[in-house]
């Protein structure tokens, strides 16, 4: 006879209350079952393989309590790993955390980096500027150099030649010595020299203005028929030496002054003699008697008398500025 309740401890044991009943269920209804169907052998040979299978059942118990036992070992590991892991995800969280922190610093030493990168390229650049005014500098200094060298040079040579010279001058500093003495000797003489030849200037002057005074009175006397003959001008009265005023009433000296009549017009004759005639002496007749008197004398004949030019020009010279030039040796 089949006694379910003799199983029903190990099944609920190891599987379970809900499923130890169903068990013994469906095994009741398997022992009816074959309680209806077979012989007593067969029922035997069931009871056997029943029994077989309980030992199988008891056996499939033992070895579900030791996985059960082994599932509990490996709850408790599973508790313990989950318990590390969680303390791993807390150390994550805290790394994690600390590498967010590092990144953001290795952002901005990164960021740092780029700007000292960035000043070592402006840094360079200067360097590199630097260098070529240092090598030009080089270059200039090498030149210099060459210059100082070459003028060191020319310094010792003329360091020799102003030995030299020095030499020489002490030679010509005891010929100005010398010298000295004998101008002071010669000054005694100039002296008297001086005095002698203001006496000789003082005659030459006198004889300056006997020979224009001369010459003037010669072209009173020979100037009226050559300025006749050469121009068509008849000289009123005479020719003559007097002073005419100016524009502002001073008196000026004229040395040869006169009236004539040409083509039936009144012209004033205005003259200089001059014993050596030069192109100077011209301009300034002009500058100083002829510009003062030309508003006061409209029409005029300018007339020059000498000796002799100074130069072959003087002539051409005197006919380009409307002077009439003659000679002593034509007024006789």
């Amino acid at each position: 006879m089949f006694n379910p309740f003799k199983y029903f401890e190990d099944f609920r044991a190891s599987f379970g209350e809900e499923a130890a009943l169903k068990l013994l269920k469906a095994l009741s209804e398997i022992y009816e079952n074959l309680a209806q169907t077979v012989t007593k052998v067969e029922f035997n040979e069931l009871k056997e393989i029943v029994r077989q299978q309980g030992e199988n059942l008891n056996l499939l118990t033992q070895r579900m309590g030791q996985l059960t036992q082994r599932v509990d070992q490996l709850t408790q590991r599973m508790d313990q790993l989950t318990q590390r892991v969680d303390q791993l995800t807390q150390r994550m969280d805290q790394l994690t955390e600390r590498v967010d922190q590092l990144t953001q610093r290795v952002d901005q030493l990164t960021q740092r980096m780029d700007q000292l990168t960035q000043r070592v390229d402006q840094l360079t650049q200067r360097m590199d500027q630097l260098t070529q005014r240092v090598d030009q500098l080089t270059e200039d200094v090498r030149k210099l150099t060459q210059r100082v060298d070459q003028l060191t040079q020319r310094v010792d040579q003329l360091t020799e030649r102003m030995d030299q010279l020095t030499q020489r001058m002490d030679q010509l500093t005891q010929r100005v010595d010398q010298l000295t003495e004998d101008v002071r000797k010669l000054t005694g003489e100039m002296g008297r020299m001086k005095d002698e030849m203001k006496e000789v200037r003082q005659h030459l002057g006198g004889l300056s203005i006997t020979v224009g005074y001369t010459l003037e009175n010669q072209a009173y006397k020979g100037l009226p028929p050559l300025l006749e003959k050469d121009h068509g001008l008849r000289v009123k009265d005479r020719l003559l030496r007097t002073f005419l005023a100016d524009e502002k009433g001073r008196p000026l000296e004229v040395n040869i002054y006169g009236h004539a009549q040409r083509n039936g017009e009144e012209v004033v004759i205005l003259g200089e003699a001059k014993a050596q005639l030069s192109k100077n002496d011209i301009d300034r007749f002009i500058r100083r008697k002829v510009k003062p008197l030309q508003k006061l004398l409209p029409r005029t004949f300018l007339v020059l008398v000498t000796h002799m030019i100074s130069s072959p020009e003087v002539e051409e010279y005197a006919r380009k500025k409307g002077i009439a030039l003659y000679y002593s040796y034509e007024l006789e």
